[in-house]
Formats: C-alpha cells, structure tokens, sequence
C-alpha cells in the first residue's frame, strides 16, 4: 500500500506507481514540512481503470447481494483494527487532533458495516401490485471525488454506496490527505474485493475529473467539494448523461431564541464549529441572537473560544489543530481583513498564530456589515459572525439570506416556534437544540446552491440503483 509514506495508487487489484511519474509532496500543516510523497496518476492510468471497472461490472453487479454486504463488514472489521495508525496518518496530513481522526474513522467504519448490513434488503425486487414490479441494478461505473477535510467518512461512504448496490468504483481521492483512501481500499482489497471494483487514484483534479467524465464508461459522478467546482463537473457530466450526486458548499446559520439554554447552546456551537478547525460544510459560520440575551450570550462564546488550546494534532491536551494547508489561511485572512475594512469588531482572534505551521485563531466578528465577503462566501475555517435580532420574521429571512442551503440549526424550547422554523428554514438539515453531523442511516442533500442528490441512508444506496420496471399480464414472481 505505501513505502514510508510514500503513496500509490490501486487499480485492477494492484498497487502501483502512478504513470505520470510526478509525485506529489505531502506536506505537515503542523509544521510546514514536506514529510512523503504520493503518486499521481495519468491518461493511461486513468483508461486502465475504466477498462478494469467496465470489465468487472457484469461480475460484480451479478454477484448477490448479501455477498456484497458481508465483504463491506469484514473490511469494516479490518479497518477497525487499524484505526491507531490509520488516525495518526490522517492527523499528520490533515492537521485534525488524533481525537478528531480517531472520530472519523469509527464514522467511517460505520458507513461501512451500515451499507453492507443493508445490501441484501436494498437489492431486492419491490412489488407494486400482483402484475408490476420493480428491479433495482446497479446503476454501472461510478467516478467519486472527495476532498481532505473528512476524507475517511467521505471515502468510505462512497465507496460503501456503490460497492453495495453492485457499482464498481473509480475513486478521486484528496491528494493532500491520501492516507484515508489507502487504508479504506487496503481493507477492501483484505476482505476480497474483486479486481476492478475499486480503483484509487490521485494527481492532476481538472485532468482526472475531465478523463474519467468524458468516458461513456462511467455512469454516475458522486462529488463532494465547492460550488464552483462542482457546477463544472455537472456540465462535464451532461456531455454523457451520467447521474450527479452533489454535496457541495455550505454557510450554516444558528438562530439562538430568547428562551434557549444559552450554556447549552455556547457549548453545542463551540463544540461543533470549531471541530477540524471549522473546516466542515456543515459547520456553524453565521450565530443570530435573540436582542434580549445578545450581550450575554456572546460574552460567553467569546469565553468559550479563548478557552479553546490551539496546537498540535498529536498533542493529548489540544482541542484544535491548524488548518490543513497555506491556502486556507490565506483566506482567513482576506475575509477578516475585508469585514474589518467594512466596520466589523473582531471580539477574540482574528489573526495568525506566530507559530511554524497553519495556526489560525478561533475568531468571532461583529457588527458585520451585510456586504462583507465573511456573509457572502463558505468561510470554511475557525470564523463566526455574531449578529442580534428583534422579530422571529427578521430572523428567518436573514438565516436563509444566503445562497446555500445545506444546513441550519437554532434553539428553542417553544414546540410552535419549532414547527415555524422546520417550515421556513431553507436546508437540506436541521437541528433543535444541538448541532450534529450526518449518520449513516440518515440522507443527507443540499438545496440551493449546496447541491442536489442524496448521499447516506436508503436514498444514498438508491442513487447508484436503476429501478427497472417490470409489468405482466399475470401474477409476477417476487424474488430476489
């Protein structure tokens, strides 16, 4: 699988170097420091995976269901006793805490066993009536992209989705955190995966996304990323009608009312958004506070993020590590530097930690001025803006005055005052009363500009399946 960090990639059953013959440095955002290498690979790298991928659809897809299900459980298991070391490569590369990374992978462990515990049931024919049925098959190859912030949980969901429905898959991974994919694919290829089923590669993004799109091969694209990078892919994939399954960018409000616990709501905030140093689509980015508790309630989350111990990933007592490369604090520092130019008070943070890696401070921003970029684009870092509000109409329109709709989260014991807000709110998610990620069993899909498509759940395996619709003039045999 690697040689002293240094990474290949996988295809048709084997590992090998990638045929590019660049590497590419992996680089420590705890110290800046070069500390291995993973392979990249090329056109023809790329064709013989859609070559192995296409050549074991038939097998794969025939082969049952159940099959396919224990195969992900045994390399759940397999994974699991890896997890030390699996954790600790994946907190180098990304600058998480090894608390963080060991998280990760028990979700990820989950996402595997929940997909193959499922396969059976999910495969099966669904009845409409005596005379009329329908087949799910495997919809064919699948081209996933994911990138470094949770590369294990979005690796393994992936991967479990298609392996489970009978897809074989071609894998993107973040070359900037290759170790999740590697880990996740060794365990596959442990527990038996058949050549071809799942190909791992790394390189060139734009090149990689485009070859592998423009081949009739594949069938569907699963991508979790920006926007941006996303609405380009989507336009690749029409060329060849492949099915899009989007996770795309977010900028979550939290609307905090009068009668909330405010300590529990500061924890839950705290917690959650500065978890992998705010560095989560989900993530928290925009607070609303009720006017009557503004002042207190943010006293205390300025408190609670000056308690944060910002350090190394390695170290027991760090709550959070630096970000994962130069070009997330590059942006920290624009977005500050623009909503201070605009009016806005930065309450703790707000700068760089004069220290040798990424080190951002958490930071709070208030009085924010609406046109600031900070409101505008996914910060995607360790920033909140704080703002109060007086009407619940006001709260809502400002929680949805965004083009982003992946997830939203606020703060009442009022049942009625729940209800309003499930119906107005614009976001794929919601939370009352807490802030939580997306389990295995649960679908989770953007609206807006976040994406479209359901990842995770029934509806996350029924993305890779066509339903082929089967009709009879009698009775038809249900079976799988």
């Amino acid at each position: 699988m690697s040689d002293s960090m240094n990474y290949k990639i996988f295809i048709n059953g084997a590992w090998r170097s990638g045929g590019s013959g660049a590497d590419l440095a992996l680089i420590n955002p705890a110290t800046e420091q070069e500390f291995g290498r993973v392979a990249s690979a090329s056109a023809s790298d790329l064709d013989d995976a859609l070559r192995s991928a296409q050549k074991s659809l038939l097998q794969w897809s025939n082969t049952p269901a159940d099959a396919r299900g224990k195969l992900l459980v045994r390399a759940a298991r397999i994974l699991k006793g890896r997890t030390e070391a699996a954790a600790a490569a994946l907190s180098r590369e990304q600058g998480k805490t090894l608390a963080e990374a060991k998280g990760e992978y028990a979700r990820a462990i989950d996402m595997l066993e929940w997909n193959g515990a499922r396969a059976g049931e999910l495969s099966a024919p669904l009845p409409i009536d005596e005379k009329r049925l329908l087949v799910p098959e495997a919809i064919g190859v699948v081209a996933a992209f994911t990138p470094w912030n949770y590369p294990a949980v979005l690796n393994a969901r992936k991967l479990a989705a298609g392996i489970a429905t009978g897809c074989p898959v071609v894998l993107k991974a973040a070359e900037e955190t290759p170790s999740a994919g590697v880990y996740i694919v060794g365990a596959l290829q442990e527990a038996g995966i058949p050549p071809g089923v799942v190909s791992l590669v790394f390189g060139n993004p734009p090149m990689i996304s485009e070859h592998l799109l423009r081949s009739p091969i594949v069938r569907a694209l699963s991508f979790t990323g920006s926007t941006p990078v996303g609405k380009q892919l989507a336009k690749i994939a029409a060329s060849n009608l492949q099915r899009c399954v989007l996770e795309l960018g977010g900028h979550s409000p939290v609307v905090v009312f009068e009668d909330a616990d405010i300590a529990k709501a500061v924890s839950a905030i705290s917690d959650y958004k500065f978890e992998c140093a705010g560095q989560s689509c989900n993530a928290p980015s925009r607070i609303l506070i009720a006017r009557p508790i503004y002042e207190e309630f943010l006293a205390r989350l300025v408190r609670a993020a000056e308690k944060i111990r910002v350090g190394r990933p390695d170290d027991p007592e760090t709550d959070m590590g630096p970000m994962a490369n130069a070009r997330r604090i590059a942006a920290m520092e624009r977005l500050t530097r623009d909503a201070v130019d605009r009016g806005a008070r930065i309450e703790t943070g707000g700068r760089r930690i004069d220290r040798p890696g990424f080190y951002w401070a958490p930071t709070i921003l208030s009085n924010v001025h609406p046109e600031s970029q900070v409101l505008r684009e996914e910060p995607f870092g360790p920033i909140l803006t704080v703002a109060p509000f007086t009407t619940i109409d006001e709260a809502i329109e400002e929680a949805n005055a965004t083009e982003y709709g992946l997830a939203s989260y606020f703060f009442t014991e009022s049942l009625e005052l729940q209800k309003r807000m499930i119906r107005s709110l614009s976001a794929g998610a919601i939370s009352i009363n807490h802030l939580k990620g997306v389990s295995a069993d649960a679908p989770n899909a953007g609206i807006k500009q976040s994406g479209y498509g359901y990842e995770g759940g029934v509806e996350g395996l029924r993305a890779f399946q066509n339903l082929k619709l089967v009709n009879a003039t009698n009775a038809v045999a249900v079976g799988s």
